[in-house]
């Protein structure tokens, strides 16, 4: 058993469950492990060959399933690499470097090598987004572009990872309404979805949170010289109700220290800063051609 894991039955009881995600991904793609510093990485590649590269990193406590409605539309244009973050619940190893060093772009590194890609746009998701903005102010000549969306280390955590578990495990146990309540409670309010695909997406967020051991440290906030050095075009998207973030910081400080990001506020929206493919995919187009 994975140490991410609460138990070996949880482990095997998402993954199995991860696979049949895997198994409609939505286009024609291609599943591949990279060995890299912190052990085997897993990423889905798909769209043209030849064609400009984005790397797609999804957020805490979940897997490359994040993109799946998007890439139907953004692979039309670009070549996708859907990276699954070491030490969460998808298929990269549980390896779990300190997020105060350069691990996390030495492990990129890595991941590009494997790819066999110089550069590339990122789209971040919370903590992908984290590990976009700490790459591109190591890497910025590897970055073409940064589209975040509600990313960790800019604005003020206002809920941490150890009150969360208090608050939200106990909940895990008391049936439906206590696992939607969970997710309400770490999400905020989202758009409205009652189709089968949401429901699924919904129910392996619940099977997640049930059997996955999060991290608990802190995210470390990124300096004003950090973001000043995020020169690249970038393009922020992030949902006014954030209940884990403070989003009107996080608006804050990049229009001061990083203005050319263009940004968008979602005012009804929580931190699941969904269904937004088309102003990534016109984002994109712009800064990549494709």
């Amino acid at each position: 058993m994975s140490a991410i894991y609460r138990s070996a039955e949880g482990e095997r009881l998402v993954r199995e469950r991860y696979l049949q995600f895997l198994a409609r991904w939505p286009v024609p793609n291609d599943q591949r492990y990279l060995d890299t510093r912190e052990g085997k990485t897993f990423v889905v590649v798909c769209g043209p060959e030849g064609a400009p590269s984005v790397i797609l990193l999804h957020g805490a406590g979940f897997n490359s399933v994040t993109w799946m409605g998007d890439v139907v539309e953004w692979s039309k244009h670009f070549r996708l690499y859907a990276v699954d973050l070491i030490g969460h619940p998808g298929f990269s190893a549980p390896s779990r470097p300190p997020y105060e060093t350069e691990a996390h772009a030495l492990w990129l590194d890595d991941v590009m090598a494997g790819l066999g890609i110089d550069r590339a746009a990122f789209v971040g998701l919370s903590l992908g987004g984290w590990t976009a903005i700490d790459y591109a102010a190591r890497r910025s000549g590897r970055v073409q572009g940064l589209a975040l969306l509600a990313p960790g280390g800019v604005g003020r955590q206002l809920l941490t990872m150890p009150k969360l578990m208090l608050v939200v495990l106990p909940l895990t146990v008391m049936g439906k309404w206590g696992r939607r309540k969970a997710l309400e409670m770490v999400l905020g309010p989202t758009q409205q979805d009652d189709s089968p695909a949401a429901k699924a997406f919904e129910d392996f967020l619940s099977l997640i949170n049930r059997h996955f051991r999060p991290r608990l440290d802190k995210l470390p906030v990124f300096s004003d010289e950090t973001l000043k050095s995020l020169t690249m075009p970038g393009l922020l998207i992030v949902g006014m109700q954030d209940p884990l973030l403070s989003s009107p910081e996080t608006i804050a400080r990049l229009k001061q220290n990083a203005p050319h990001v263009e940004i968008v506020a979602l005012p009804d929206i929580g931190h699941a800063v969904v269904n937004q493919t088309k102003p990534v995919l016109d984002f994109l187009r712009r800064v990549s051609g494709g």
